[in-house]
């Protein structure tokens, strides 16, 4: 099936940071959700100075702000789906976790964003738990990477294939119903391999070739945006994190250019996303 063909258009809410560079929060996954043939709602949480080489400046958005432009959508659009990126404090992951109650929000896909690639924090780091008590329970999955899996577990796990199920249990006990454990950062030069685990679920590894590029900034946001957006269109969340995967690794395929467009194949059935 051709999504692009398919006259339901799913709306997707991105609640993120702002990257005046383009490369990731709310800016990249308005791409992607657009790109998908959704349309993409935004919440901004954080305004950043940031370009190629690092964030130079983080300005996190009032909570009220925050709750103005949650309440103003809600009460207005259906959402079908919902990404949470870049939380930057307590007050706005309240907000945040108030909203999902208030408005029973479903098929939510949460970036455990911590740090920043190039050293700066992006969640306080007395935020953090807050995030784990708020959020985890509430949302359908956490899409951590290795170093962001040590810091919420204070473990020191190096992503190989004997470690996932430790490390998503440790998940799980903090609240999490699915885990996505991203293996960008894992030692295999050759295959980049995720692993999607649901409680008392043995882990499914979804794999694509390595792609040697250093144009990595915002992969997290491309990867959990396109969940949310394919998700919304009503595909099971396993099949949402392989088409979304497969999306990813064609993006860096592309990498060294910098338009954004490109359509192709990406379930075992080879059915065409865009």
């Amino acid at each position: 099936m051709n999504i692009m063909q398919n006259r339901f258009t799913p709306t997707t809410l991105t609640i993120a940071g702002s990257d005046p560079y383009g490369g990731a929060g709310v800016e990249i996954d308005a791409k992607v959700i657009q790109k998908l043939g959704g349309y993409a709602f935004s919440v901004t949480t954080a305004l950043t100075a940031q370009n190629s080489t690092g964030v130079k400046g983080l300005f996190a958005i009032p909570s009220d702000v925050v709750k103005m432009q949650l309440d103003t959508l809600l009460q207005d659009i259906k959402i079908d789906s919902f990404k949470i990126g870049m939380l930057a404090n307590k007050e706005i992951i309240s907000t945040i976790s108030k909203a999902i109650e208030e408005y029973n929000l479903k098929n939510i896909i949460l970036d455990t964003v911590l740090v920043s690639s190039s050293g700066t924090n992006l969640l306080e780091p007395s935020a953090i738990q807050h995030m784990v008590d708020e959020l985890f329970p509430k949302v359908e999955l956490i899409t951590p990477n290795i170093p962001e899996v040590n810091m919420l577990l204070g473990s020191s796990y190096s992503g190989d294939r004997s470690e996932i199920e430790q490390m998503a249990n440790g998940l799980f006990e903090l609240g999490a119903n699915s885990v996505l454990i991203k293996g960008g950062h894992s030692k295999d030069k050759d295959i980049a391999t995720d692993y999607l685990v649901h409680k008392g679920c043995k882990p499914i590894e979804i794999s694509t070739p390595r792609v040697d590029t250093t144009h990595t900034h915002g992969t997290g946001c491309i990867l959990s945006s396109a969940i949310a957006i394919i998700l919304g269109r009503g595909k099971s969340l396993d099949d949402s994190t392989r088409m979304a995967k497969y999306f990813l690794y064609k993006k860096l395929t592309m990498s060294e250019d910098i338009i954004f467009d490109y359509c192709e194949e990406v379930n075992d059935r080879r059915e065409p996303i865009i």
